[in-house]
């Protein structure tokens, strides 16, 4: 077997060293979409903003439903500390030229007659995806660096004729990127993934050759042009599809058929790649330091490893879009939206972790 011409390169221009890029820039502006109104997004903002989780670093830049965010504030008895609202992005660009932060990006959304908490609702769904699509305009217009993003929900998506599934895949339909590529982040555990949004039949079918090797190929490229986010002298581990690694073809063919070759190959071609490692191990081996970064080969194998470890404090990190995103990791949390119970830790963390990477390249 061999890599076929098509496999991205290992050049480390391949995947934009954001560090490199923004240290032109003194004072880096994230920018933050609402996230589903009927969720949690507004409250773990508003709460995040309150921590001040930047260290005034970067500025921030809040794109949401205005009346419906004053609305959330005065329901939930929290303070709105903007600086200044704008509506337009002539107004942001001066705000950014005078360093105010934070900024209200005021947007008209919601029918707040209609407006419900925790109820799923295509206006919701809809004003989810406008938020996300204007912090991509924010960026694309330089105002912003990167985009930190509260919680969807897939359903009010879906009700709102929205295709895309969630955030990863709507950021690349904007932005025309082909291989977008999750990392999950807890404590130093870093988890990158295969597949993503997939039923449990479809994701084992997606671990091919082909695709597995492209995967690897890919994390190496991250990890190699990140360098000070990264233990280069570890390698990647690649975890198991089946139980026990599939002890030998007794339970699946996986490992003999497709993960061993890709790692082989990817070896082959200098990359420091072990595995399959049980997924019952490779994990707890990631969180102890033995690996660079685990490859997780299913959504929910990452997942649960991830959120186990720290649930608040787990975020994800998109790789191979124009622009740094990283995100808090959890749901819109219908069940307590409106009550003012929401944690808001997850949101604090990303919004760290996005300007640490802007300022530090870390």
């Amino acid at each position: 077997m061999s890599v076929v011409n098509h496999l991205p390169s290992l050049d480390s221009a391949y995947w934009p060293c954001y560090h490199a890029v923004m240290s032109e820039s003194h004072f880096p502006y994230l920018a933050l979409p609402g996230g589903d109104p009927a969720g949690i997004g507004v409250e773990i903002l508003l709460k995040a903003l309150r921590k001040d989780p930047t260290e005034a670093t970067v500025g921030l830049i809040v794109i949401t439903d205005g009346p419906l965010l004053q609305k959330s504030a005065a329901d939930l008895a929290l303070e709105t500390p903007f600086v200044i609202t704008v509506t337009n992005l002539a107004e942001l660009q001066e705000a950014v030229n005078r360093r105010l932060s934070p900024i209200l990006f005021s947007q008209t959304f919601v029918d707040l007659s209609t407006f419900a908490y925790g109820v799923i609702n295509a206006q919701c769904g809809l004003a989810a995806y406008e938020a996300i699509k204007v912090a991509v305009e924010v960026v694309q217009a330089g105002i912003a660096q990167a985009i930190v993003t509260p919680p969807l929900h897939k359903e009010a998506l879906r009700a709102a004729g929205i295709d895309e599934i969630g955030h990863t895949e709507i950021l690349s339909t904007l932005t025309g990127t082909t291989k977008a590529v999750t990392m999950f982040e807890t404590h130093g555990l870093k988890i990158f993934f295969h597949s993503r949004h997939l039923s449990l039949r479809e994701a084992c079918d997606a671990v091919t050759y082909q695709s597995l090797l492209e995967t690897i190929i890919e994390c190496e490229a991250i990890t190699c042009s990140n360098p000070q986010g990264f233990d280069l002298n570890k390698p990647l581990a690649v975890a198991a599809l089946n139980p026990h690694g599939g002890d030998g073809g007794l339970f699946g063919r996986e490992e003999i058929e497709h993960i061993i070759p890709a790692i082989e190959e990817a070896q082959k071609h200098g990359i420091n790649v072990v595995g399959p490692i049980g997924a019952d191990s490779v994990f707890h081996q990631g969180r102890i330091g033995m690996w660079r970064a685990v490859i997780s080969l299913y959504h929910d194998q990452g997942h649960i490893a991830a959120k186990t470890y720290d649930f608040n404090q787990t975020i994800s990190i998109t790789w191979g879009l124009p622009f740094l995103r990283t995100s808090v990791d959890h749901g819109t949390a219908f069940d307590i939206a409106g009550k003012n119970i929401a944690d808001a830790s997850g949101m604090v963390r990303a919004i760290e972790v996005a300007a640490q990477y802007l300022t530090e390249g870390i």
